[in-house]
């Protein structure tokens, strides 16, 4: 959920949502309280939010002019032909589905993406209307999702399906106000899951009206932060979504159903299972960074050792460039080689560990770490140098929509234990409160996600009441200790692969795919049909 990035869209990802343990960690007062004698600490969180420093990576890639029309990363039709791109909708939004004050009514224009190459129309004499595949928007631009989420492109053809893609409000060009930052600073009290929520419902029925496709069943898809919206979807509008599929979702990492320790625990299994010297030089790495640091002499230094385009002004910065390429790479430990954040490698985890093992035992530890990091940054060889810090590291600028969905209700516990390879760390609501008060004016309400939507117990009140969602995980992926790994019902099950990554379900097929992959999917697609059959049953 950093600053480390040598460019600039939004994740998922989600997603990372590692903002709140970052301004716990980094915020003045508590870095100030917690080591008052080293002032190559940095003031404000070295590190924006994980998924935000992908994505910036990714819009810096693109360039400054976004296509209105794109096409499914590595997709295509059945029989080999191109696949046709997406074209680009906006549908007028009210800013407000809740109240009716005068602002309620504002509008803004919502950006959704719309593939109908393999669409069975309604009439069209081939039986009832294809289903509607939606995939309810992350936390950034819709196009990074559509083209990394070629999975619903693969089955469209099966299902004779209409692929749908919604930005979720206040990312993109899904923004009140556009570009006219003042105004839409006053209206981020609009920024919430379940007014996005409303809108993906409001989108979903007058698309399907305007289509004649009322009677379309519509199936939801998303990952991360898109797979939680997606679960809840289908919890408060089923009569909207006939089910959902919830990839790499941490629908349970709030209040204390989940370890605080488990993010970060996960990740270090992850390179303990490379290898055990790979996990124990990177553990070490920390305390000779702030020792090396604590100078401008050792700065100087370290800014030369880890090619930084200009010399850093605090360890902590290059701490968190480590940490991000530590972090992401277990996020998206794919089988497959992969450019979802960066050019990576397969198993890119397994590749950083053989770097750092392939050094002698006596060499220098900071040369191994950065060698290590350098697969994640600079696989392709093509960076001259590593943006590590931002001009102004008190610029809150760089937090963005996330930072205050995080400081608002997103609010996910997050500690590190001493059995960490990252250095230990607490988690304090009291500090994440006034952090969050510091930076956006606002103080979170920790409890509001699971009363809004439950998560406590969710195995025996989601067995009485819900139905139709997978949830499904890989488990070298760290956002999956926070998600349903056990089947619920019949109808709601856990689909868990042993060494699947982040969402790796929802990416493209290729021919590489281990056969587990393939499997999980099949299921998946079994499933869907499924659903889809007996809605055609209880509708004739």
């Amino acid at each position: 959920m950093a600053t480390a990035a040598s460019s600039a869209p939004p994740l998922l990802a989600f997603l990372p949502l590692l903002l709140l343990r970052l301004l716990a960690a980094f915020s003045p007062a508590t870095a100030t309280a917690a080591r008052p004698s080293n002032p190559k600490k940095a003031p404000f969180p070295t590190v924006a939010p994980l998924h935000l420093q992908a994505l910036r990576q990714q819009r810096a890639r693109a360039g400054s002019s976004a296509a209105k029309h794109v096409a499914a990363d590595g997709a295509s039709a059945s029989d080999g032909t191109a696949a046709k791109p997406f074209t680009a909708h906006y549908f007028p939004q009210e800013l407000d589905h809740f109240t009716f004050t005068p602002n309620a009514s504002m509008l803004f224009y919502q950006k959704y993406l719309v593939n109908d190459t393999f669409w069975r129309r309604p009439g069209g004499g081939k039986g009832a209307a294809g289903p509607l595949f939606v995939y309810t928007g992350n936390e950034g631009d819709i196009e990074w999702f559509a083209t990394n989420t070629g999975f619903m492109f693969d089955i469209a053809p099966k299902f004779g399906a209409l692929l749908v893609f919604i930005e979720h409000r206040f990312y993109g060009e899904s923004t009140p106000f556009g570009n006219d930052s003042d105004n839409s600073a006053k209206t981020l009290g609009y920024l919430a899951s379940t007014q996005a929520l409303a809108d993906y419902a409001i989108l979903i029925t007058s698309l399907k009206r305007n289509l004649s496709a009322e009677d379309a069943p519509v199936v939801v898809f998303g990952g991360s932060y898109g797979g939680m919206l997606a679960s809840w979807f289908r919890l408060k509008y089923p009569h909207i979504a006939i089910g959902a599929l919830a990839s790499s979702a941490p629908i349970l990492q709030f209040d204390n159903i989940t370890p605080w320790s488990s993010f970060y625990d996960a990740i270090s299994q992850d390179y303990k299972s490379e290898s055990l010297n790979c996990f124990a030089v990177i553990k070490a790495t920390w305390d000779v960074l702030d020792e090396r640091g604590s100078s401008d002499k050792g700065l100087l230094e370290l800014s030369k050792l880890f090619r930084a385009c200009k010399t850093v002004k605090y360890a902590d910065s290059i701490g968190g460039w480590l940490e991000t390429a530590f972090t992401y790479t277990a996020m998206v430990d794919y089988p497959t080689p992969a450019n979802f954040l960066e050019n990576l490698p397969a198993y890119p985890v397994k590749e950083m560990c053989k770097i750092i093992d392939g050094f002698p035992a006596n060499a220098d530890i900071l040369e191994k770490v950065f060698a290590a990091a350098s697969l994640y940054y600079n696989y392709t060889g093509d960076q001259t140098c590593n943006q590590i810090e931002y001009e102004d590291n008190s610029d809150t600028s760089v937090l963005g929509g996330w930072g205050w969905q995080a400081c608002t209700e997103m609010i996910m516990p997050m500690s590190i234990s001493n059995e960490s390879m990252f250095p230990p760390d607490t988690f304090s609501y009291d500090d994440t409160s006034d952090a969050c008060f510091q930076l956006n004016g606002v103080r979170p309400r920790p409890h509001w996600i699971t009363t809004e939507y439950g998560g406590h117990k969710i195995d025996k009140v989601l067995k009485r009441f819900g139905s139709n969602i997978i949830f499904s995980n890989g488990m070298r992926d760290p956002w999956s200790r926070g998600g349903v790994l056990k089947n619920i019902s019949s109808s709601i099950v856990a689909l868990v692969t042993k060494k699947g990554a982040h969402h790796l379900d929802l990416r493209s097929a290729t021919k590489d795919d281990p056969d587990w992959v393939v499997e999980q999917r099949r299921q998946e697609v079994e499933i869907i049909q499924g659903w889809i059959d007996q809605y055609h049953q209880d509708m004739a």
